[in-house]
């Protein structure tokens, strides 16, 4: 058999004609690629488009002014970028490993531009068919960070080039570790934290100098996608993305094999709010709009220090509150409740649909403030339930009725007048004509009329007539004088519901007005700054506390005995001795006739605090809504909290002046032989004791055609002889 013919061979492709021609094509193409980029890098920055690198000569990035607790705890940080700078020096090795290994592993062998890595980006690019994988070295980064307005984030090549020619430019100027060191500090880490000491604060509650191999993985995790790594929103993604940073750690040989297994086993531990600068986010804001009317643009650049008045535990204490007790009413605890509640609406907005920051959240609110009143530090403060979703700060902004927690202004002014607790007063109905010439006839909450009460029932258990006839002898003049003196700036009607508190107020203001009674009849102004120092420790501003003598001792104490009758037998009675609480307290519910606000602000010799509850579109809460069981709980968790871990104050002393009798209390004269059955210890300011008894007879008793006074002595109480709300004789 005989062999195949052998086939005849070709020319190899290389000896085709062809393959010359294509040689020729690739020579040229790449004579002009390599021209094009070369005109490209020459033209990029003519007419001092690319920033001078000259700058960072000067370069400082901007600092967050940071606020500090009471006690010298962090709080939080204001600044259009939280930063806080930190020297390469004192930083870990495995914290700059752990960047380095990720976003520029020659970074100590190039000069700015790792062309290796640019050409692996190229090939990849070109195979993925679209922008696939970047090259950006970290001079390149650190370049349009500081250079952000004229080296934009567009993927282009024109920006590009601009950036590394920048880059080379930075290289030239500077050392390494200077670029690194900024490029640390300068870095966008996600949760509003720009440089690593800040994020090491925001996520584990501690500094940079602190963090263990995994916390480092996960702040170098953070650059590629600091929003979809965010540990707080997305645990299982930034653990997977942090091990992956570990295990680049682990090939770079920066730690050994043990170290990376102990490391990506290491669960997320992250900070608390309280350490993290994410607490009382009202209060923070507070601060913020006063800090910046005194400091302006220097707040968000030049790293103030800032220390407040805030209790970190009393705050917490407050928030606890206040969610618990709102959360109970809303269950249903307290009554039947009929609303959109907050779970419910979190549920409908699972997606993240905000309401924009306005006094408009269809749930119920709140708001707290607890205040010291021997100077007037705010301790804690709370001005809703979700800053998030509304910003609108309650405690501050929101103007409300104080309903019965306006009360004892009215008694202050009358006891200022000369009348004490045994003050008797016809609690029987009542009419009159208003200036728009209707008839008002108020009623008290239970509809029902007691007919003559002392001042001191009359206040603790709420009736509003004889705070109303109480109101209309002493005038609207005086009592609108002693509102200002307590502290309440906001307008108020000269109109009879004055008397049981239609005007509105800053639950802020209303709360801290009760200073005048802890002190014993002296008011303090809330404030919430101690002092304000440069980042080297020099003192900016150290605002002054305002104290104002309102209330004599004596006057005061017997306001103060009245209201710890509120809570010893009175309207918040079963919510707070009832419920245990027992430290010498006093203090006063408050509800609106329209059942739309809520009040109970208490007090102790050396702390103030109160509580609003309502909805922001004023509306009934529930049947039946009252501050004594709606309120007080959550006053009473709170004080119970903060008194656990602090010492209990004294009660208040009876000042020298003011003496005990022993009268009836059915006309509020001296007790004799003819009325021992309703004879009752009664305390008043030395020279205001009745002169009268009861067996003497009532035409001797002191009359004022038209004021409700029916015993006692004859006060030194001032007649508003204009007002047009007179009572008809009794």
């Amino acid at each position: 058999m005989s062999a195949a013919p052998k086939r005849a061979k070709g020319p190899r492709f290389w000896r085709r004609p062809w393959f010359g021609w294509l040689c020729i094509a690739a020579i040229f193409g790449t004579a002009v690629a390599i021209a094009g980029t070369a005109v490209a890098w020459t033209m990029v920055c003519r007419g001092n488009v690319c920033p001078t690198v000259a700058a960072l000569n000067a370069y400082i990035p901007n600092q967050t002014s940071k606020l500090y607790a009471a006690d010298g705890r962090f709080i939080a940080e204001l600044g259009l970028e939280r930063r806080t700078l930190v020297r390469l020096s004192d930083l870990p090795q495995h914290v700059k490993d752990a960047f380095l290994v990720v976003e520029d592993k020659r970074f100590y062998d190039h000069s700015g531009i790792d062309f290796i890595r640019v050409f692996g980006a190229l090939a990849r690019n070109i195979k993925a068919g679209g922008f696939a994988e970047g090259f950006s070295t970290i001079t390149m980064q650190l370049a349009r960070n500081i250079f952000p307005e004229t080296l934009t984030r567009e993927k282009t090549i024109v920006r590009k080039l601009k950036e590394a020619r920048v880059a080379m430019a930075i290289e030239r100027a500077y050392e390494k570790d200077r670029i690194l060191e900024l490029y640390l500090n300068q870095i966008y880490l996600g949760s509003g934290a720009y440089g690593v000491e800040t994020a090491a604060q925001r996520y584990f509650g501690k500094s940079v100098k602190d963090v263990s191999v995994a916390e480092a993985a996960m702040l170098a995790a953070l650059p590629k996608a600091p929003e979809r790594y965010n540990p707080r929103r997305f645990a299982d993604r930034a653990i997977q993305r942090r091990n992956t940073v570990i295990e680049l750690m682990r090939r770079a040989g920066v730690v050994t094999s043990s170290d990376a297994s102990l490391a990506k086993a290491f669960p997320l531990q992250l900070a608390q709010r309280t350490e993290s600068g994410e607490t009382a986010p009202y209060f923070v804001e507070w601060v913020r709009q006063q800090l910046d009317q005194h400091f302006g643009q220097k707040l968000y650049e030049q790293g103030l220090r800032v220390f407040t008045t805030l209790d970190l535990d009393m705050q917490v204490a407050a928030e606890r509150a206040m969610e618990e007790q709102l959360g109970a009413i809303e269950s249903g605890k307290f009554g039947n409740y009929t609303h959109l509640t907050y779970e419910q609406y979190q549920a409908r907005n699972a997606e993240g649909a905000a309401l924009g920051g306005g006094a408009d959240s269809p749930y119920l609110q709140g708001a707290f403030v607890a205040v010291d009143p021997r100077a007037g530090a705010v301790r804690a403060l709370v001005g809703g339930r979700d800053f998030a979703d509304s910003k609108f700060n309650r405690a501050v902004q929101a103007l409300r009725q104080p309903g019965s927690t306006f009360k004892p202004i009215v008694y202050a002014t009358a006891v200022r007048a000369g009348l004490g607790p045994a003050h008797v007063i016809n609690d029987a109905p009542l009419s009159m004509d208003q200036v728009s010439g209707e008839q008002w006839t108020p009623n008290n909450f239970d509809f029902k009329f007691e007919g003559p009460i002392a001042m001191r029932r009359a206040l603790y258990m709420s009736r509003n007539i004889p705070a109303i006839r109480m109101g209309l002898e002493l005038g609207t003049r005086p009592v609108i004088a002693m509102a200002r003196r307590f502290g309440i700036s906001t307008p108020i009607p000269p109109y009879p519901s004055l008397y049981i508190g239609a005007a509105d107020v800053y639950p802020l203001e209303m709360i801290a007005s009760y200073s005048v009674f802890a002190n014993l009849g002296l008011r303090t102004a809330p404030y919430a700054i101690l002092r304000v120092e440069t980042a080297d420790g020099e003192v900016l501003w150290q605002p002054r506390p305002e104290r104002e003598a309102v209330l004599t001792p004596e006057e005061a104490w017997l306001m103060v005995s009245m209201m710890k009758d509120v809570v010893g037998r009175g309207t918040a009675y079963g919510a707070t001795t009832g419920a245990g609480f027992r430290v010498p307290a006093g203090g006063k519910t408050g509800t609106t006739n329209d059942g739309a606000d809520v009040w109970f602000i208490g007090y102790t010799a050396d702390l103030v605090a109160g509580m609003w509850v309502g909805f922001d579109r004023p509306k009934k809460i529930k049947a039946n809504a009252q501050g004594g069981s709606l309120v007080a709980p959550a006053w009473t968790a709170f004080m119970t909290d903060v008194y656990k871990r602090k010492p209990v104050p004294p009660d208040w002393p009876r000042p020298d002046g003011v003496v005990a009798r022993e009268i009836d209390a059915a006309t509020g004269l001296l007790a004799n032989f003819s009325c021992m059955d309703r004879r009752v210890t009664e305390y008043f300011v030395a020279g205001t004791e009745p002169r009268l008894t009861c067996s003497e007879s009532a035409f001797s008793l002191p009359k004022v055609v038209g004021d409700s006074v029916v015993g006692g002595a004859v006060p030194r109480a001032f007649r508003d002889t204009t007002n047009p709300f007179r009572i008809p004789p009794q």
